[in-house]
Formats: structure tokens, sequence, C-alpha cells
């Protein structure tokens, strides 16, 4: 098992910037994807960013050129930085450690933390 715990979650203004956090422990190993996704009430959930077990980065369409994802796979955290925020990103974003090795949908989640983005 693997358990996950988010941080940095909040409220902040149009335009504004965001870090969120998330730290694995338990049977977490490099071999694993690790991910962001995110939930808007009413809608499906969707992936802000991922790096995989090898390394590569990807990032939903929304997030290009405004989030940035780090992986410290020695720590087991993983990181995005969110820049440019707008209302339409408000949303409950959850952490996923993934054993297929890559951002598959599957895996272990965090508990979610809610990012509200207004004024």
């Amino acid at each position: 098992q693997v358990q996950l715990v988010e941080s940095g979650g909040g409220l902040v203004q149009p335009g504004g910037s965001l870090r969120l956090s998330c730290a694995a422990s338990g049977s977490q190993d490099i071999t694993y994807a690790m991910a962001w996704y995110r939930q808007v009430p009413g809608k499906q959930l969707e992936l802000v960013a991922s790096v995989s077990g090898a390394g590569t980065i990807t990032y939903g369409d929304f997030a290009e050129g405004r989030f940035t994802i780090s992986r410290d796979i020695f720590n087991n955290r993983v990181d995005p930085q969110m820049s440019s925020l707008k209302p339409q990103d408000t949303a409950v974003y959850y952490c996923n450690s993934d054993p297929r090795g890559y951002a598959s949908g599957n895996g272990y989640w965090g508990q979610g933390t809610q990012v509200t983005v207004s004024v």
C-alpha cells in the first residue's frame, strides 16, 4: 500500500500562484508514476500533470504553460507549481501514485485538497 498526503491547497486570487505538495510513503517505488488530477463538481476527473516512472512529464492541455510539476524521487514527493490561476481552475486536486508507471487513472489516491480561485 501507498499512502499519499497532500498539502498546499487554499484560496487564491485570479492570476495568482499556488504550490501543491504530495508526499508518498509505504510501498512507494521509483518505478511508479506520480501525478496530480483534479475534479470539478459534476465533471470528470482530469489529469493536471504527471511524471512517469521513466521521468516523462505530461501536462493536461489547460496546464501547459501555466503549471510546472517536479518530482523528488529520493523523498517520494511530487509538487506542481501552478501560476496564472483562473476561476475555472477551482477544483479538488488529488495526488496519485500509479504502479503501472504511467498516469492510467488507477493506483493509489490522496484525500484531495481544495483549490479555490476567486476574488
